[in-house]
């Protein structure tokens, strides 16, 4: 039955996300922040421990340097998660570790000039001392788009409707990182994915006294379950006589994180000696810093959704990828092995939880430092078996690529522009990678394969990156296909964005993105 011409349409379209339970300025309880917070470390321990996990053995690094990389990762992740919170664009996003730079970084590792070093951990230490030089060098290209704010300008032309690739494929481009990691073992990663969603989604429903504890608790509750589960096979034997692969997925004391890592250890610059600058490394670390930069503008977007933010003014974004920069410059002085960005698990944690606080991340923060230090705790919680952690990922990302959707309620789904700009830009941002990443499965270097390694992989890195390409054809298409008619700017959604164009267009951007200590005057530019 249609609606009458003088009623709103059944879904109004909204700045803020409706039914978030605490927003970016209302934090919880004490005590329900801090279980919150600990929620948000154990689910960014996913990334922070496979990173390290694909490198360090490449580098030529052990158990112990596998550890102490670990520690390190965690350790600035929580000083660049408390500094974006406090500084940047004040949302409560995660700052950690980012599979963008992990190409860059392995072409890194195969150098030819680390094979002459005999002794393994001399090639780990010249190898890290080579990735901490291109990522200083490649920290200023964010630094500079940031606090310049030439990001700003870029951003301003920004609209719903090219957001939407954007952030869509930022969740559900990561699907390799989904199932796939669930079935390495299934007996594992297959309960605890049931179990999450059981928990989260209908648990709740059926225990009405416990609907608040239930879903935002849920992925405690389901990880201890299926973790003192997965203990229980490997000390029964289940897996005594299976493959090593199998072992290495399966078992929960096969990590050797807790042997290897120190009771007590603070992460301190340059611990692995004084970086080493090479100029073709570092441009192909700027080009993947680059990809991070984009990719983490649709991951802000995303966190602003699910906090029940307003959409980001171009100014405070710009102000937020500046600290991303100087975030990126902290991991290359400590020796990380890796960059950072957004993290997009911990944006669909936001969704799970429906608390988008501001306060709990920065909780999050203290535990990411905490455990750091304390390495022989924090080794337990990074021993999770994998399979868990990828089941972890098939809800959140979907949460992520689905707030990327909701943007489209801004949009006129009626129109062929609208129809063109999405659905071409969606089916090339999952048709390029595709072909670059069987090209590189099939062939072991990717379709530019020229003798400059530098060269090669400033175009294999971005064009693997399915956000990348549907973000930057959807912001090309969307701001050159125009007419001179206002209907054009309804379509894509601009009129819903505009009056949030300046910092002190709406009221509830200075509530939410202002500075501490009256900082403001001190960022004219951004």
């Amino acid at each position: 039955m249609a609606a009458k011409p003088d009623e709103p349409p059944p879904h109004q379209p909204k700045d803020q996300l409706p039914n978030v339970t605490y927003c970016i300025t209302s934090p919880p309880p004490w005590p329900e922040a801090f279980l919150l917070g600990f929620q948000h470390f154990l689910v960014m321990l996913g990334t922070t421990v496979f990173i390290p996990t694909i490198l360090v053995p490449q580098m030529g690094g052990g158990n112990e340097e596998k550890a102490e990389v670990i520690q390190t990762l965690l350790f600035v992740a929580g000083i660049n998660t408390l500094q974006q919170t406090l500084f940047g664009t004040r949302l409560p996003a995660v700052i950690g570790g980012s599979y963008t730079y992990v190409p860059t970084t392995v072409s890194i590792i195969l150098a030819g000039r680390f094979s002459d070093d005999s002794d393994p951990v001399d090639r780990f230490k010249r190898t890290m001392r080579a990735i901490q030089g291109s990522l200083i060098v490649a920290s200023i290209l964010q630094i500079v788009l940031g606090f310049s704010g030439l990001w700003r300008n870029v951003t301003r032309f920004l609209s719903p409707l090219s957001a939407v690739p954007l952030v869509a494929l930022l969740g559900f481009g990561l699907y390799e990182l989904g199932f796939s990691g669930v079935a390495k073992c299934v007996e594992i990663g297959l309960p605890e994915l049931i179990l999450l969603v059981f928990i989260s989604q209908y648990m709740a429903r059926i225990i009405n006294s416990g609907k608040h504890v239930f879903d935002r608790f849920s992925v405690i509750f389901s990880v201890v379950v299926v973790w003192i589960y997965a203990h229980l096979l490997t000390v029964g034997g289940a897996y005594n006589n299976a493959a090593p692969k199998t072992q290495l997925s399966c078992r929960t004391d096969r990590s050797g994180l807790i042997d290897a890592a120190p009771w007590i250890r603070v992460p301190y610059p340059f611990q692995w000696g004084p970086p080493s600058f090479d100029a073709g490394e570092a441009f192909a670390m700027m080009m993947a810093s680059f990809v991070a930069l984009v990719e983490s503008t649709g991951a802000f977007v995303a966190v602003s959704r699910y906090a029940s933010a307003t959409p980001l003014p171009p100014s405070v974004l710009s102000r937020g990828v500046g600290w991303q920069g100087f975030g990126i410059l902290l991991s290359g002085v400590f020796g990380t092995v890796n960059g950072c960005s957004v993290s997009v698990e911990n944006a669909g944690l936001l969704a799970v939880t429906r608390v988008g606080s501001r306060r709990v991340v920065q909780i999050a923060a203290g535990f990411m430092i905490f455990f750091s230090v304390l390495g022989k705790f924090g080794a337990i919680f990074a021993s999770i078996p994998a399979p868990i952690v990828a089941a972890l990922y098939c809800v959140f990302f979907a949460y992520v690529g689905s707030v990327g959707l909701t943007l489209l309620q801004f949009c006129n789904l009626l129109s062929f522009r609208t129809k063109f700009v999405l659905g071409f830009s969606i089916f090339m941002g999952l048709s390029v990678p595709q072909y670059f990443n069987e090209y590189t499965a099939i062939n072991g270097y990717g379709p530019v394969h020229t003798g400059a390694r530098w060269f090669n992989d400033m175009i294999n890195v971005p064009l693997s990156s399915e956000p990348f390409i549907a973000g930057c054809l959807a912001y090309f298409l969307d701001n050159t296909l125009l007419k001179k008619d206002g209907q054009i700017r309804k379509d894509r959604g601009k009129e819903w964005w505009d009056k949030f164009k300046s910092f002190s267009g709406d009221t509830r951007s200075q509530e939410f993105y202002s500075l501490p200590f009256n900082l403001n005057k001190y960022f004219p530019s951004v």
